[in-house]
C-alpha cells in the first residue's frame, strides 16, 4: 500500500503528513525532471507551490498533474489536493481558479466548517480551526458536484469534497512552522512566523486527525481492490 505524492518545489514538502499518514509515500518531484505518473497508487496527494494552477508555460508538468488528478477522481482513488493541489483539482474538473480579488491570504488564519462537513469522513467535528495559509490565487467557481465543506473570511472556498473520496483544501494542513518560515524568509514577516509557531499545538490538534482519517480512506479502498 502506497500513496503517490506530487511535490512542486523543495520548500513545499509533506511536512507533518510524512509522520501522520503512517503509509509509505512515493514522492514525485517533476521540478527535478521526474515524470508525473499516468495513474496514482492507492492514494494521491498533490502539494502546494508558488505556481499558478494555469501557468503551464512556467511549470510544464501541470497538465500531466491535472490529468492525473482527473483520472484519480474518476477512478475513486482517495485524493487530497493542498493549496496549489486544490486549485489543480478545481481546474482539472471544470472549475475556475484566478488571481484572488481579496489579495494575499497568509499566516495562521481561522477556517470554519459548514453544516455539510458534519457527515464528512475527513472534516467532521472541526468547527472553527486555525490553518496555515499562503496563497493569492483563489478557487472562485467549484467543479460541478463539489460539496463545499469549509469557508473563511477572506476567501469562501476553503475546502470541498467531490465524489466519495477526493478532497481539496485551500490551506496547508501539512505546513510546520519551519516550512512556513521558509516561505516568508525573503519578506520579513517575522510576526507571521511567530503567530504560526504559537498556533502549532492547535494546528496539530486540528489536522493530525484529518491526516489519519485520509490514511484510513486509503487503507479501506486498498482492502477493497
Amino acid at each position: 500500500m502506497r500513496i503517490t505524492v506530487i511535490e512542486h518545489e523543495a520548500d513545499a514538502g509533506l511536512g507533518y503528513l510524512e509522520s501522520w499518514l503512517g503509509i509509505p509515500c512515493d514522492v514525485v518531484r517533476p521540478y527535478l525532471g521526474e515524470p508525473v505518473p499516468e495513474r496514482a497508487a492507492d492514494g494521491l496527494i498533490v502539494l502546494g507551490g508558488e505556481a499558478s494552477a494555469w501557468d503551464d508555460a512556467g511549470y510544464p508538468w501541470l497538465p500531466a498533474t491535472r490529468d492525473l488528478l482527473r483520472r484519480a477522481v474518476e477512478d475513486g482513488v482517495p485524493t487530497f489536493g493542498i493549496c496549489l493541489g486544490a486549485q489543480l483539482v478545481t481546474l482539472a474538473l471544470g472549475g475556475t481558479v484566478e488571481r484572488g480579488a481579496a489579495g494575499l491570504e497568509v499566516g495562521a488564519c481561522p477556517v470554519t466548517a459548514l453544516p455539510a462537513a458534519d457527515a464528512d469522513r475527513l472534516l467532521a467535528g472541526l468547527g472553527t480551526a486555525v490553518a496555515v495559509q499562503y496563497h493569492q490565487d483563489a478557487m472562485t467557481r467549484l467543479p460541478e458536484g463539489a460539496v463545499l465543506l469549509m469557508t473563511g473570511a477572506q476567501y469562501p472556498h476553503q475546502a470541498y469534497r467531490i465524489g466519495s473520496s477526493a478532497w481539496a483544501v485551500q490551506f496547508h494542513p501539512e505546513a510546520t512552522p519551519e516550512i512556513f518560515s521558509s516561505w516568508t524568509a525573503a519578506g520579513g514577516k517575522q510576526e507571521l512566523d511567530a503567530a504560526v509557531k504559537a498556533a502549532e499545538p492547535a494546528l496539530v490538534a486540528a489536522w493530525q486527525p484529518v491526516a489519519t482519517r485520509f490514511a484510513a480512506v486509503v487503507r479501506e479502498r486498498a482492502a477493497e481492490a
